[in-house]
């Protein structure tokens, strides 16, 4: 058998996140937040997160995995689908299916 023409790992260049994807779930929180009337550190803390990862999640300088994504969720009181499609609702077409 000869040698898998795919390679393991990320191919070079590549980043896990994209910057605009990272701002506009930001923005989905804040609004979500905003709107539930809760302070970022309320909600650091509801979440389990520290203060300042919240505000780099809201600024878009972070990005959460998939498990804090559905904490944050759960802390706002809203379902992780619905900040997905506030996300989503935010990205140039181009971005959405």
């Amino acid at each position: 058998m000869g040698e898998s023409s795919i390679k393991r790992g990320r191919p070079k260049g590549t980043t896990t996140s994209d910057p605009l994807v990272a701002v506009a779930f930001g923005a989905a929180v804040r609004a979500a937040r905003v709107e539930s009337g809760l302070a970022q550190e309320e909600l650091a803390h509801m979440a389990s997160v520290e203060r300042s990862h919240m505000g780099k999640i809201e600024r878009g300088e972070h990005v959460p995995t998939l498990a804090l994504a559905l904490k944050i969720a759960k802390a706002l009181g809203v379902s992780a689908s619905d900040l997905v499609r506030e996300t989503e609702r935010a990205l140039p077409k181009t971005y959405r299916a």
